[in-house]
């Protein structure tokens, strides 16, 4: 029985290379202490989940009460250019007999259950806090579960108690590593075969990104986990380069590849134009190949002027506009990019959720001097600044929307649950694309304008509103 999981450092040192002194200094962290009063996120269970669940044509199964999987469940627009089954819900829902008498016949018969009438090419199982504290042995069923029916079936030890959202991301990687990397083999390979890692395929963001890879002849051999088939994260370990895209959680697979299968790796972002065209050239470089350098230069150069000419219409009309900026949940420097290039100016923006690396970039992409960076926010705050600067938008959380309503000014909702992909150079264009719609959406010139009941027409006096009691 073996109902804990592996241990596994959750340290931010071991992910990054960072010693223990230079972690210190980095105060902005994502493991920062709770204060009271504030809500700590995702746990580990919740973020295993949105690591593996993007693997399409697997079933997940949670094992443990109903609530569990409702809980982040569909909260992430990841897509899919295929099977479908990743969005049905599976639960063997936990109840009070179940915790007493325990609850692996009922997953056992589930699963069996799950196999024949879905056929899915491989199963995972998640623990939760209840059926690892009670003990129920999910690896030695999942071991049987394979041998009966042939079907794959992984389990995954994340209980929410284990530790920090980072952490679970990482249960995740190790459950790919021990079970799924290496266990089949590709049809062919080739010298540009590269896996992308850390990409979960939000809103179709990797959709941006796999046609330039195409157009250079690079072959995406999987993707860990995005949009992806079961079979292709077996044979990711042919794969010629590991590409950490945008994120460091699952930077343990990247880095055990490279020292069992002798895969390099390199860390890119594909948010930004900058960004994405030194992603191009890093990938290029690292598979060494003259003429593919040289391509890529023209693929960039091509890009770059074919986003330059669909922004000028667009640049004309936001060209001067004033923009708050607070989002906690996505990157902000992104927004100041796509602003800076539309000549907008940035008179404010929240850093409260950012990291130190995300802050740097910030205060190195505002253009004004005098821009405000808050530590934290509040309504008053906010409003107080948009008065005192004359902002014309802001971008913040949905909760903030009467906070742009009182200030009578447009309002744009871009948070982690976001229905457009801003990766690549499309990104930047749909960023755009959202600011000129949020201005000039004829709802803000009516919610500006006085009520029926607050205008005075010429040489009349306004009367109290009809009370109660008069009706």
């Amino acid at each position: 029985m073996n109902p804990q999981p592996r241990k596994i450092n959750d340290s931010p040192s071991e992910s990054n290379g960072e010693s223990q002194q230079q972690k210190q200094k980095k105060t902005k962290s994502s493991t920062q202490l709770p204060q009271p009063g504030t809500a700590q996120g995702s746990c580990a269970f919740d973020s295993a989940m949105m690591t593996l669940v993007p693997i399409t044509d697997a079933a997940h199964v949670v094992h443990g009460p109903s609530g569990c999987v409702a809980n982040i469940w569909g909260n992430y627009t990841s897509l899919s250019s295929g099977s479908m089954l990743y969005k049905i819900r599976f639960s063997t829902d936990i109840d009070e007999s179940d915790i007493i008498f325990g609850g692996a016949k009922k997953l056992y018969k589930g699963i069996l259950e799950l196999q024949r009438r879905y056929k899915p090419t491989a199963i995972f199982v998640y623990s939760t806090c209840i059926t690892a504290l009670i003990g129920d042995d999910i690896e030695g069923i999942c071991k049987d579960v394979t041998e009966k029916t042939g079907t794959p079936t992984i389990p995954v030890h994340c209980p929410g108690f284990i530790g920090s959202q980072n952490l679970g991301n990482r249960v995740a990687g190790e459950a790919l590593l021990e079970h799924v990397i290496g266990t089949a083999e590709p049809d062919i390979t080739t010298p540009y075969d590269i896996n992308l890692i850390g990409e979960y395929n939000i809103a179709g963001a990797i959709w941006n990104v796999l046609p330039l890879l195409e157009k250079l002849g690079i072959r995406v051999l999987a993707k860990i986990t995005g949009d992806a088939l079961y079979k292709e994260v077996c044979y990711a370990h042919r794969a010629k380069l590991n590409v950490i895209l945008s994120s460091k959680a699952l930077i343990n697979i990247a880095k055990k590849m490279e020292k069992i299968y002798g895969i390099p790796y390199i860390e890119e972002s594909i948010y930004g134009i900058e960004q994405i065209s030194q992603c191009l050239r890093n990938i290029a470089a690292k598979l060494g190949n003259p003429d593919l350098v040289q391509r890529t230069e023209n693929l960039i150069a091509e890009e770059n002027s074919i986003l330059e000419e669909k922004l000028t219409p667009y640049r004309a009309r936001l060209q001067g506009k004033r923009i708050v900026i607070s989002i906690k949940n996505f990157k902000s420097w992104l927004i100041i990019f796509a602003a800076n290039k539309l000549g907008m100016e940035v008179i404010a923006v929240c850093t409260q959720k950012n990291t130190e690396d995300e802050l740097a970039r910030i205060k190195n992409l505002l253009d004004r001097e005098d821009s405000i960076i808050l530590e934290s926010e509040n309504p008053e705050e906010i409003l107080q600044i948009i008065s005192n600067n004359q902002g014309d938008i802001l971008i913040n959380e949905g909760r903030y929307l009467d906070t742009a309503l009182i200030a009578k000014i447009p309002f744009l909702d871009i948070n982690i649950e976001r229905n457009h992909p801003y990766a690549g150079y499309i990104g930047i264009l749909e960023i755009t694309r959202e600011l000129y719609a949020t201005f000039y959406n004829p709802v803000w010139e009516q919610v500006s304008q006085l009520a029926s009941w607050d205008v005075q027409k010429p040489g009349e006096e306004i009367t109290p509103s009809t009370s109660l009691e008069e009706i």
